[in-house]
């Protein structure tokens, strides 16, 4: 019997899975997929939203600023890449000016801080050289970011599995029911049981959600395509760029992420199936299109690929994050959409404390709150990374050539906590198969080291886990 079980292991889970393990707490996070940050978490615009798109007064504009400002100290105490970069909202005609000071107003009402509405076209110009010729104003705010999403993921999980929480991979939930001490879970690995239940199941969360609840909710998956540009592409823009929002969001923004891309995206579809995440020519064509109003001279060449991600979409558009009145012990974590990534150290936080009130848990004076990220070579100085050679060679061989990644590298994300199993789990941890050549040269070294160090055969190696297994057999199986 777990004191508490967590559904789901991307950021908002993970995330609640690191502010419980400040507890003394037996707790254990249930993942479908075969690593963590493998569903929304992993395909997202990396942003960090300043906080003046929610409605005022709403729980997704209380977490989006609370978030933002936690957000520093976490880079630091768990050693993930994050930069405050600043973010501009685009105007292209005066008939946008009231929307756009609505938005300010908005922003400065939700306790953002350092908002400034700029019509100075000179200094918009100084700004960002490559905003079209028609932008007449932009609303800056200074306290917008960017961020590896993949890295905030794991390092979430990373400090609370350190601090004790399991993670049970390759565990689907099928059913949830009452108990009288708390929940039974059936899953395709066994039963497990709990005293209090959290819901962070992403865009599966109504799924779970209703099966305990007379009060039903309805998440529609929203898909978002995007096309990543090569790092030559990276200094395009300074800042976020973003459109002015509608209905369905905050539209088509460009951006250079944390490692030197550019980034353009995402589009927004309402779509049924919750997995599916396929790019269309359409929908690449029409976030090209619709970045090109507000960026001039995108350098569209230099894509080297496109992915796509679902937001979970809640019919009130508001974050879910309560016990629900019905169905005691059982918590919602749902309808984390945008800015779900930013909020996630304060949507965290406030699982953990309805939790520990539920369970009236103490705090675990053992509790480690730091954690050290993989060593990257490239931030040593030569003679530093000379003597790191020589302790270890591998760190002298390298391996993705686009990213510079060395086998050193490769062998911390296999054998830290909740270490890589899979090319993507590599990938996600190192960058190494995410440069130009998208893994055409460095993926057979890395399944070598993947089989010579877990002992997985050569067939068995996947991209992903699952079905998505990359060696059929051997050349020549008949000799």
């Amino acid at each position: 019997m777990y004191d508490v079980i967590i559904i789901g292991s991307g950021v908002s889970g993970a995330a609640a899975a690191r502010e419980l393990s400040r507890y003394r707490v037996k707790a254990c996070v249930l993942e479908k997929e075969e690593d963590v940050c493998s569903g929304t978490s992993k395909a997202n615009s990396a942003i960090i939203h300043a906080g003046f798109d929610a409605a005022s007064g709403s729980l997704m504009a209380k977490l989006n600023v609370e978030g933002n400002r936690m957000l520093p100290g976490l880079s630091k105490e768990l050693d993930f890449p994050f930069e405050m970069c600043g973010s501009l909202v685009v105007c292209l005609d005066q008939d946008g000016l009231p929307a756009l000071e609505a938005l300010r107003d908005r922003g400065i009402a939700n306790g953002v801080t350092g908002l400034e509405l700029i019509t100075d076209r000179n200094r918009i110009r100084e700004m960002e050289p490559n905003l079209t010729e028609t932008v007449v104003a932009v609303l800056y705010a200074p306290t917008a970011g960017i961020v590896c999403p993949f890295g905030m993921n794991i390092a979430l999980a990373e400090n609370a599995c350190t601090n004790g929480v399991e993670f049970q991979f390759n565990t689907e939930v099928q059913s949830i029911r009452k108990t009288e001490g708390g929940w039974a879970l059936e899953t395709n690995q066994g039963p497990f049981e709990t005293r209090v239940v959290v819901n962070a199941a992403g865009v599966y969360a109504d799924r779970f959600h209703n099966m305990v609840s007379e009060k039903k909710i309805h998440i529609t998956p929203r898909k978002g395509e995007y096309c990543l540009l090569d790092k030559s592409a990276g200094q395009h823009v300074n800042h976020t760029i973003f459109a002015l929002p509608d209905k369905l969001g905050k539209g088509v923004l460009v951006t250079r992420t944390i490692h030197g891309n550019l980034l353009v995206g995402p589009t927004a579809t309402d779509i049924e199936d919750k997995d599916s995440t396929s790019t269309t020519r359409e929908g690449l064509d029409q976030l090209i299109a619709k970045a090109g109003k507000n960026v001039d001279r995108l350098p569209m060449r230099q894509v080297i690929t496109s992915f796509a991600g679902l937001r979970a979409h809640e019919d009130g558009h508001e974050f879910i994050i309560e016990e629900l009145a019905d169905a005691p012990g059982f918590v919602d974590c749902a309808g984390i959409e945008s800015p779900g990534l930013t909020s996630c150290p304060a949507v965290g936080k406030r699982v953990a404390e309805i939790v520990r009130s539920i369970l009236s848990l103490e705090p675990d004076p053992d509790f480690v709150g730091t954690r050290k990220g993989i060593l990257d070579p490239k931030t040593l100085s030569m003679e530093e990374h000379a003597a790191l050679i020589r302790e270890k060679p591998a760190y002298g061989t390298i391996l993705c050539r686009c990213e510079m990644i060395s086998e050193g590298e490769i062998l911390d994300a296999i054998h830290r906590p909740l270490g890589a199993k899979s090319l993507d789990g590599v990938k996600r941890r190192t960058r190494a198969g995410m440069g130009r050549c998208q893994a055409g040269f460095c993926s057979p070294r890395t399944m070598e080291i993947l089989h010579r160090e877990l002992g997985i055969p050569v067939t068995e190696l996947t991209k992903f886990g699952g079905g998505s297994r990359l060696v059929a057999g051997t050349n020549k199986d008949m000799l």
